[in-house]
């Protein structure tokens, strides 16, 4: 079988060369482009199988639209998009197959399908809360594994995320409610990604971490998963599906 070849688009950054390293000692992949800011992704592209992205959200619908054009699978590892920017992935994936996650490691995948199986049973007399800490560089909060999280928890509680995520708290706020979702962003250090759900009764706390000490795990995780979507129809995914976790 021949090796699929790879585009890494943000090449330069951390991710960017954490992918790079894993791809090198991969005897079923290959590097047919490391590009970044300032470089012709067009021109690139041609060359390629499979793009992974670790730009910037503002360069997504570009990419996914060339990517349409050109027939290529997409891997999506950028957080922090619009509505309008989930909108134009979604509809790239009816014509290619798109991998988009908030997280490659399959570790925090296991935690979104723990926390959504915790919630399920704890009910809701159980309060909710996330707790995120990234490095001091990271420009987005909270985390897109977070924003996940949280959405999972209020998909089990029949809420909604926009309306009933509580993003962090300070002066006379009044008793937390029996419908609001904690959410907490930390930042400091070179901390690679640590995420904590809250399950708080009344006389029991259950708490459910995962810590990533390397970004290894992410950048193994996002090749595995343009592996899987190579053999995929069109259609948009997450690392459940690559998983089967779902």
């Amino acid at each position: 079988m021949q090796p699929i070849r790879f585009l890494i688009n943000g090449a330069k950054g951390r991710m960017g060369q954490a992918i790079l390293s894993a791809l090198r000692g991969d005897p079923e992949a290959a590097v047919a482009a490391a590009i970044d800011q300032g470089d012709d992704f067009l021109a690139a592209l041609s060359a390629c199988d499979a793009v992974i992205d670790f730009s910037h959200p503002s360069l997504t619908e570009g990419i996914a639209k060339a990517c349409v054009q050109a027939k290529k699978l997409l891997v999506i590892g950028t957080t922090g998009h619009s509505d309008a920017q989930i909108a134009a992935i979604r509809e790239a994936a009816k014509t290619i197959p798109v991998v988009f996650a908030p997280n490659f490691s399959v570790g925090v995948n296991t935690l979104f399908w723990l926390t959504r199986k915790a919630a399920e049973i704890l009910g809701p007399d159980f309060d909710l809360e996330v707790v995120e800490m990234h490095h001091r560089l990271k420009k987005d909060a909270p985390s897109g594994t977070a924003k996940r999280l949280a959405e999972i928890l209020a998909d089990v509680r029949g809420l909604q995320y926009n309306e009933d995520v509580r993003h962090g708290r300070q002066g006379i706020v009044g008793e937390r409610t029996g419908t609001e979702i904690g959410m907490h962003a930390v930042r400091g250090g070179d901390v690679v990604g640590d995420h904590t759900v809250i399950y708080a009764g009344i006389g029991e706390r259950v708490e459910l971490t995962h810590k990533a000490s390397s970004r290894d795990t992410f950048a193994r995780g996002s090749i595995r998963a343009a592996k899987w979507a190579a053999s995929q129809p069109a259609g948009l995914y997450d690392m459940q599906d690559v998983l089967g976790l779902k």
